[in-house]
C-alpha cells in the first residue's frame, strides 16, 4: 500500500537520496530547499505502509511566464524506486502536483522535459497524463542527450494555434521527427549544454539571493565599524 502526501522539510533529504538512486539528473540539496520554500504545495512524496519514502515529485511555477500574464507549472523531477514501479505511483504523484497547479495556482499549462530515449516515461506522460510533445532541445542533459519538451494545457482557449505538435505512436523514432522542431529555445537563443536548463536558471537565482545577503552583511559590518570609531 503506497500513499501520496505533501512533502515536509524533513522529507527533502530522502527525496534527494531517491533521486541519486534512480536518476542520472541529480541536484544539490539547496535546490530542494529552494523548491520547498518557494512552492511547498507542489512537492509530494509517496510512502509505503512503513513510512518509507519510495518516490517523489519536485515541481514549481515559472516566474518569467507569470510576468507575461500566463501561469506555467513545471515538473522539475519525478522518481520512483525500482521495486515500486508499474504500480501507478508515478501517475498519482504527477496528478497531485498537477491538480495543485490547476486548483491552487490557476495555471494555464504544465511543462516538463524527458529524455528522447526514455520510452516508459514518454508513454506515461502522453498516454496516461495527456502531455503532448512541443519541441526538442538539443543536448539538454549533462551527457548531451536531447530532450522532448512536453506540455499539458488546462485552458484550451490559451493554447497557441500555431504551435507544432507531433502524434505519439508506439513505433515513433526520434530520428524521424527531430527535424520538425528548431534546435533553439523559445527566444531563439542557443541552448546551454551541461546541466538541465531549469537547474541552471534556479541556481542563478539562488546565487543572486546569496550574493545580496552577503552584501547586506558586509554593509552592516561597515556600519558597526564606523559606529565604534565615532565612540
Amino acid at each position: 500500500m503506497v500513499s501520496i502526501r505533501r512533502a515536509t522539510v524533513e522529507d527533502l533529504l530522502k527525496m534527494q537520496q531517491t533521486n541519486l538512486l534512480c536518476l542520472p539528473e541529480n541536484y544539490q540539496y539547496k535546490y530542494y530547499i529552494y523548491h520547498y520554500l518557494s512552492w511547498p504545495s507542489l512537492l509530494h512524496v509517496a510512502e509505503d505502509h512503513n513510512g518509507k519514502i519510495v518516490g517523489y515529485v519536485l515541481a514549481k511555477l515559472e516566474d518569467e511566464d507569470i510576468k507575461q500574464g500566463e501561469i506555467q507549472g513545471h515538473i522539475t523531477s519525478i522518481s520512483v524506486l525500482r521495486t515500486y514501479r508499474r504500480l501507478g505511483v508515478a501517475s498519482k504523484l504527477m496528478n497531485h502536483a498537477i491538480n495543485m497547479m490547476r486548483e491552487y495556482f490557476d495555471a494555464d499549462y504544465v511543462s516538463l522535459h524527458v529524455r528522447v530515449s526514455n520510452r516508459p516515461a514518454l508513454h506515461l506522460y502522453h498516454n496516461n497524463l495527456g502531455f503532448d510533445v512541443r519541441g526538442v532541445e538539443k543536448a539538454y542533459y549533462a551527457d548531451q542527450e536531447d530532450a522532448y519538451k512536453m506540455r499539458k494545457y488546462f485552458k484550451k482557449e490559451k493554447k497557441d494555434k500555431n504551435e507544432v505538435t507531433i502524434e505519439i505512436k508506439d513505433e515513433i523514432k526520434y530520428d524521424d521527427i527531430k527535424g520538425v522542431f528548431e534546435e533553439v529555445d523559445e527566444d531563439g537563443k542557443e541552448i546551454n549544454k551541461g546541466k538541465p536548463e531549469e537547474e541552471k536558471k534556479e541556481e542563478e537565482k539562488v546565487e543572486e539571493v546569496e550574493s545580496k545577503d552577503n552584501n547586506n552583511q558586509e554593509h552592516k559590518g561597515k556600519k558597526k565599524k564606523k559606529n565604534k570609531k565615532k565612540k
